[in-house]
């Protein structure tokens, strides 16, 4: 196939979104398919120039994070014929509802990926948002959403969750996972070493690792407050907070563990790539990830493929898999909840340990390793038929 993502912004920055569409480049083309990307970033953007594909930046886009560009509307009029699909990543800003409005014209399909942008935690946390999203919904993403010839959903949570945010909804849904790629084999103990070079203080140490944007929605704060009350009895085991971050919240949290007496026992990282953060992964004693919001989550999916177990809030909609393999733990996003899943896990002797970072390996192998789940998606593109 020939197929076009459309996609608002590749930095990988921006988390989840950029991060599936390079994977699922990656492995359509390992597979034979021909693949480019529409986006509105500007052509100089630093992270475009090691894309794996051909990459046409159409931006920057106008009013701010909507990325409004007429130059995008005129080259996929133009070219959107030269492909058998389109895919969308992502609603809410001026891609998707201007990718509809041409691909109705033409009488082509296009398959949207929402990326969990409908998780009704968003109404819930900033009614006023969704106030304003309510009076762009009807003439904008609800059609958007209508007219895809497919909705691809990456778990049945999302699925489910993704009915409760506009009385106005309607979809041709499909459920099609997602995955990651093998990481990079550890030879030698070189991401161990890199890690450890860029972070000293963190060699021979039990840590449990975070690694994500600094968001509300991530559940940082929560993961601090339950990581304060763990320490306590566990004055061994440091927390490492590593991503981006993307709203200005680090010095909000500096202050909470400063707060809670743990300023010693967390390590701020700032965004960590390529073999630092493969060795963060390998070192760490869990990966943690206490989200309020999280449809998929690749990150959980690049530690379970490092062998690294997994601790989870149950607003990461691959948590039921995660617990059913015995690849780690969930609890609910509240502070009593997260307290006793961290102290489960410090509690936890080497032997149990081991045993769930060879069943987090696995579950990887079998579920989440992107060469499957590319395969999955792109049987579903190939079922869409032209509309006209």
């Amino acid at each position: 196939m020939r197929i076009l993502h459309v996609n608002p912004s590749l930095n990988p920055a921006d988390g989840g979104p950029p991060e599936a569409t390079r994977t699922l480049t990656v492995a359509w083309l390992a597979q034979g398919h021909s693949v480019e990307v529409a986006v509105l970033d500007a052509p100089e953007s630093p992270w475009l120039a090691a894309f794996p594909c051909t990459v046409h930046a159409l931006g920057p886009g106008h009013f701010g994070k909507y990325r409004y560009s007429p130059a995008f509307t005129d080259w996929l009029a133009a070219n959107a014929a030269h492909f058998d699909i389109v895919v969308v990543h992502g609603i809410f800003q001026y891609h998707a509802l201007a990718t509809r409005a041409v691909m109705q014209r033409l009488g082509r399909p296009y398959v949207l990926f929402i990326h969990g942008a409908l998780d009704p935690w968003f109404k819930r946390r900033y009614p006023l948002k969704h106030l304003k999203k309510w009076l762009y919904w009807p003439w904008g993403d609800y059609r958007v959403i209508r007219d895809a010839a497919r909705v691809l959903l990456t778990t049945e949570d999302e699925r489910v969750l993704a009915r409760q945010s506009f009385w106005l909804y309607r979809a041709n849904e499909a459920v099609v996972s997602l995955g990651t790629a093998e990481p990079p084999p550890e030879e030698d103990g070189k991401q161990h070493a890199a890690f450890h070079a860029a972070f000293p203080t963190l060699n021979g140490k039990r840590f449990l690792l975070f690694l994500s944007r600094l968001d509300e929605k991530k559940g940082c704060r929560l993961l601090i407050e339950a990581f304060a009350q763990v320490t306590q009895q566990n004055p061994e085991l440091l927390l490492v907070m590593a991503g981006p971050d993307s709203s200005g919240l680090k010095s909000d949290l500096e202050q909470l563990a400063a707060s809670y007496g743990i300023a010693d026992r967390r390590v701020w990282t700032g965004m960590i790539t390529g073999a630092v953060k493969w060795g963060a992964f390998r070192a760490a004693d869990a990966f943690v990830l206490t989200s309020h919001s999280e449809n998929f989550g690749i990150v959980v999916a690049e530690a379970l493929a490092c062998g690294t177990p997994v601790l989870l809030s149950k607003r990461v909609n691959i948590w039921r898999e995660v617990v059913a393999a015995s690849a780690g733990l969930a609890a609910e996003d509240q502070l009593e909840n997260s307290v006793s899943m961290l102290t489960e896990w410090a509690n936890h002797g080497g032997q149990r340990r081991a045993a769930m970072s060879a069943q987090a390996r696995e579950l990887f192998l079998e579920q989440f390793e992107i060469g499957v789940a590319s395969r999955r998606i792109a049987g579903e593109l190939a079922s869409v038929k032209p509309l006209t």
